[in-house]
C-alpha cells in the first residue's frame, strides 16, 4: 500500500470514527499529496517524504510560537498533527545513532577540521535525507569536526 491509499485508508477510518482532530491532520497530508501530483514534478516517494516533513515542521514552529503567546489550546492541537503527519514518515534516527553514522561518514570522507564542514554537510545530508533533521546533522557535525 503507497502513501496516498494508507492516507486515503487512514482518512476513511477517521470519518468512521467520527475522530475530527485526526481528520483534520489527514486532510492536510492529502491536501499535500494533492499538491504534488499536479505540480510539474509529479508525486514521488521522495517529494511526499519532504513535503510532509515541511509540514510537520511547520506545525511545531507554530506550537512554539503558540506556547510563546500562552495559547496552550491551540499549541496542543498543532503538536497533535505534527504526530499525526510523523507517523506517515520514515523512523528518524536518534541522536546517539546518527552521532555514530557521522563519525563513519567523516572518517570515509577524510574530513579533519572545521574547514570540512561543507563536504561533510554535502555527503551526510544526501545519505541523511527523510530519515534524519538537517539541523541536527549541522550541529553534530560542528561538535565533531570542532574536537
Amino acid at each position: 500500500m503507497n502513501l496516498e491509499e494508507k492516507v486515503q485508508a487512514d482518512m476513511k477510518a477517521a470519518m468512521l470514527a467520527k475522530d475530527q482532530p485526526k481528520l483534520e491532520a489527514i486532510r492536510a497530508i492529502k491536501s499535500v499529496l494533492l499538491l504534488l501530483k499536479t505540480s510539474p514534478d509529479g508525486l514521488t516517494e521522495e517529494s511526499a517524504i519532504k513535503a510532509l516533513q515541511k509540514e510537520v515542521k511547520k506545525r511545531k514552529e507554530t506550537a512554539e510560537l503558540y506556547v510563546s503567546q500562552a495559547r496552550q489550546d491551540l499549541a496542543d492541537v498543532e503538536v497533535f498533527q505534527a504526530g499525526v503527519i510523523e507517523s506517515y514518515l520514515p523512523k528518524q534516527m536518534g541522536e546517539a545513532e546518527l552521532r555514530d553514522a557521522l563519525k563513519v561518514l567523516i572518517s570515509e570522507v577524510g574530513a579533519s577540521g572545521p574547514g570540512d564542514m561543507g563536504k561533510v554537510m554535502g555527503a551526510a545530508t544526501k545519505k541523511f535525507a527523510g530519515i534524519a533533521d538537517g539541523k541536527l546533522i549541522s550541529v553534530i557535525v560542528k561538535e565533531i569536526l570542532s574536537s
